[in-house]
């Protein structure tokens, strides 16, 4: 299995992220994406201290629309940032997470489009795939994706939650959709019912640790290993086994990502 959004860089995992590695191997999780904040200088150097303990790991780095406004002087920069980050870390493979969120609008709006358009040109230029965070924006998320990805730009919205219609949007894209823990909540059948209709080739899994964890584990923080849970949901509502569920999408995360 593969845990195909992670941060477990973060500091909620300084104090014992060897254990957290050794969980997650022993529930048969193999990898993960972990994702860097590309203006974060600490989480950045915290990168070697994971690929040291799990050296199966890949990364993706990017600037979150959280922290667009950091740019917001030069959007380009943000970019420009990214850019050096992924120069220098050889295990780089997506850049990401990035895109729009309108729920809390930490940066302003039309900073977080010029951050998101900057990112995904360079995302094309380097033949990257993007991770997208998208939260109460996805006309806009849509949109810019359209008319910034000429039709050649690959990805995944990074923990969906919606339901079948903006699966199907989502989907439209050509994009992958990842299903975090949230599916196993109790009031979240119409995630349940999209992650049931979805393409099984189109589909991936994350714990987005140390956030969301899955029941039994809900309000405590999230780690890799439990991405288990969210492959035995969707096994559950696709009515397969979920070794099946965790073997295909390992093949789809290797299409994505070509780790």
């Amino acid at each position: 299995m593969t845990d195909s959004h992670c941060h477990i860089a973060g500091e909620e995992f300084l104090d014992d992220l060897p254990a957290v590695v050794e969980r997650a191997r022993a529930a048969g999780v193999s990898r993960a994406l972990v994702i860097l904040a590309a203006e974060d200088d600490a989480e950045i150097s915290r990168g070697a201290t994971v690929l040291a303990a799990w050296p199966e790991c890949r990364f993706a780095v990017g600037v979150h629309p959280h922290h667009a406004k950091v740019f917001a002087g030069d959007p380009q920069q943000a970019a420009d940032t990214v850019a050096r980050r992924l120069e220098a870390l050889p295990a780089a493979r997506a850049v990401g997470e990035i895109g729009l969120d309108y729920h809390y609008d930490f940066s302003p709006r039309d900073v977080q489009h010029a951050v998101f358009r900057a990112q995904i040109r360079l995302a094309l230029g380097r033949d990257l795939p993007v991770v997208i965070h998208t939260r109460e924006a996805e006309d806009d998320t849509l949109r810019i994706i359209d008319e910034e990805g000429q039709g050649r730009l690959r990805g995944v919205f990074h923990c969906f939650t919606g339901d079948t219609a903006a699966a199907t949007r989502a989907l439209a894209t050509g994009f992958f959709l990842s299903i975090p823990g949230v599916a196993t909540f109790p009031k979240a059948e119409t995630l349940r019912q999209a992650a049931a209709a979805a393409p099984g080739d189109r589909l991936l899994v994350e714990t987005d640790s140390p956030y969301l964890a899955p029941i039994p584990f809900r309000g405590k923080r999230n780690e890799p290993a439990y991405v288990v849970r969210v492959v035995e949901q969707l096994a559950a509502v696709r009515g397969v086994t979920a070794s099946e569920v965790g073997e295909a999408t390992d093949r789809n995360f290797d299409r994505l990502f070509r780790p």
